[in-house]
């Protein structure tokens, strides 16, 4: 690379130093680490390709064609010139070119950090946190060449500090001996419990490829994963399910299943673990024909950026993702730089044409994100590509039929147990698909009305909790939090999927603009602190709470499920084979 070379600064790659956070010294130059550089779209797609997000959005799911492979990478994949052009620039600044993949618009490089410093113009530190542990951190921006300009999106991978937290929320655990259908804890559930109050649709999810957010790392006591044993003696034993889910790792970056002892020590120092088992316990009890995918990565920028690629592009014909992690839309740490919004928000788009249905939870601090204080909601529950999904109370008759006798917006902020997130949007404009619903303007100045969140909700409150089994498989622990909402919905639309021989995709648009009332449970008591409930869409529960049966059907399942029904009754006339003597 010439000296004289003009150097541009990507734009949103702007980092401000954090604030406590210890200096500790210049990043060692000899110290090799590999980045992420992501190209734009390719800007030459074929000219008689073409995808109206959304016409598409706004048709019902069995009328939907979604892209194949070949004109997804065509179309919201990088062009091999973009690619070369990267490649190229990269070998001259003495960096290794590791691979490129087309689809993911992805390259991956490796150099020293003094090599990659004089490459993009930054100067990479060392720092301590009290809530982030050490790091390698940068501030300023990141520079590329000029020819590359508008060619680069993002780099990812300069520092490392921690992003994404679980929306999970701990009520409390029993050891014990796991037992057929034995639930300790008055007032909480089983997931296939709350898949019938909910009226989930009676499929088993057989068919679907559903995607779990796992993260991990980069810090050693940042562990987080499963235990099989666990989950198969849970789904066999405590629920006694005669099918259990096949269960794929996908490492996108990072250790890759790597349980840790999920103590409230380890959960302190970023073990999450809690959260992939109750991710995994939800899902797989609710959807057991479903194939699981659990996709790990780091709890770093490069991790996020780099796992939603993989699952949206990459091959395993994912139907729908489940996400129980986030941020607040403007972290004053700068979790999110402007940068890395842009790279994952068009993620989230692509997400759409591919017919990949994304739930994201919306947060456990109530409409103050993550407790700072001033009202913010997360992202990425705040993208306009994704469904938010917030938390509620569920109370349940007793008995072998139960049935959810009051469900109101879960806030348990006075006790310090947490609240469903909720709020108005500063980073993304109000859709217009939630033009018909009434967005108020944020209680933040300058009063935005923005994109509103979350856009539906579930069961959250630790309270009233869903049961499943702690990593150990020697006691069932109550979890609540919007982490326990998210999969819930995730199961649910596999269902639908299944029942509709069909992907949902972006169910957003149908839902506020088809059916905002009357399908989903309405939720009109409570609040989350600036915002309360009331009649129709608000910035609490979003459009309501599931009924599933209810759902199906304003999807187009109505041929299905009376299908199946008719399947049933069918089975049920047969008389029973003799025995032979």
């Amino acid at each position: 690379m010439s000296n004289d070379q003009t150097m541009l600064p990507i734009p949103g790659s702007h980092r401000n130093a954090v604030a406590n956070a210890k200096f500790l010294g210049h990043s060692d130059p000899n110290q090799t680490i590999r980045l992420s550089i992501y190209a734009r779209r390719n800007p030459h797609p074929p000219a008689n390709l073409h995808v109206d997000l959304d016409k598409l959005s706004s048709e019902l799911p069995c009328d939907r064609h979604y892209l194949n492979d070949t004109d997804f990478t065509a179309l919201y994949g990088a062009s091999k010139e973009d690619l070369a052009a990267i490649a190229a620039w990269a070998r001259e600044s003495h960096l290794k070119v590791l691979k490129q993949d087309a689809a993911t618009k992805r390259t991956e490089v490796e150099g020293t950090v003094g090599d990659i410093s004089k490459a993009f113009k930054v100067q990479l530190d060392d720092f301590e946190h009290p809530d982030l542990g050490k790091y390698r951190g940068r501030s300023g921006k990141i520079y590329i060449p000029s020819k590359l300009f508008g060619v680069v999106e993002g780099v990812f991978g300069l520092d490392n500090r921690p992003v994404g937290k679980p929306r999970l929320r701990r009520s409390r655990s029993v050891a014990m001996t796991l037992q057929p259908g034995v639930n300790p804890y008055a007032g909480c559930f089983f997931p296939t419990t709350v898949a019938n109050l909910y009226n989930y649709p009676d499929f088993d999810g057989t068919g679907q490829n559903v995607a779990i957010f796992a993260f991990n790392g980069p810090q050693k006591a940042q562990q987080g994963g499963y235990s099989l044993p666990a989950l198969q003696a849970y789904f066999k034993t405590s629920l006694g399910l005669k099918k259990i889910p096949v269960i794929t790792d996908v490492v996108v970056q990072g250790p890759g299943n790597d349980p840790g002892p999920d103590t409230a020590a380890s959960d302190k120092q970023g073990d999450a673990t809690g959260e992939v088992m109750l991710d995994m316990c939800t899902v797989g009890a609710i959807v057991p024909g479903a194939h699981l995918f659990m996709y790990f990565s780091e709890f770093t920028s490069q991790g996020w950026v780099n796992i939603l690629h993989e699952s949206i592009a990459g091959s395993n014909n994912i139907s729908v993702i489940s996400n129980s992690y986030g941020n607040p839309e403007q972290d004053p740490n700068s979790a999110w730089s402007k940068m890395a919004v842009s790279v994952v928000n068009q993620a989230l788009e692509a997400a759409v044409a591919r017919g990949i249905t994304i739930f994201s939870a919306a947060g456990d601090d109530g409409s103050s994100d993550e407790g700072k204080g001033q009202p913010e909601v997360d992202f990425p529950a705040s993208s306009p590509y994704v469904t938010g999904v917030g938390g509620t109370r569920v109370v349940a008759s007793s008995g072998t039929n139960p049935v959810i006798t009051s469900e109101t917006v879960w806030n348990d902020l006075m006790q310090g147990n947490g609240a469903g997130g909720g709020g108005i949007s500063v980073v993304f404009s109000k859709p217009s698909w939630q033009d018909g619903v009434n967005v108020p303007p944020s209680v933040v100045a300058p009063h935005p009305i923005g994109r509103g969140v979350p856009d539906v909700s579930a069961l959250a409150d630790p309270q009233t909790a869903l049961v499943i089994v702690h990593v150990n498989g020697q006691r069932l622990d109550a979890v609540g939090g919007t982490s326990a909402a998210a999969p819930l919905w995730a199961a649910l639309t596999a269902r639908i999927n299944q029942g509709l021989n069909a992907s949902c995709g972006f169910l957003n648009q149908l839902l506020y603009t088809k059916f905002p009332t009357g399908v989903l449970r309405d939720i009109t008591q409570g609040n989350n602190g600036a915002y309360s409930a009331g009649p129709g869409w608000d910035a609490c529960t979003g459009l309501g709470s599931p009924n599933g049966e209810n759902l199906l059907a304003a999807l187009g399942g109505k041929t299905a499920k009376k299908t199946t029904k008719k399947k049933a009754a069918a089975a049920a006339k047969k008389p029973a084979k003799k025995k032979k003597k």
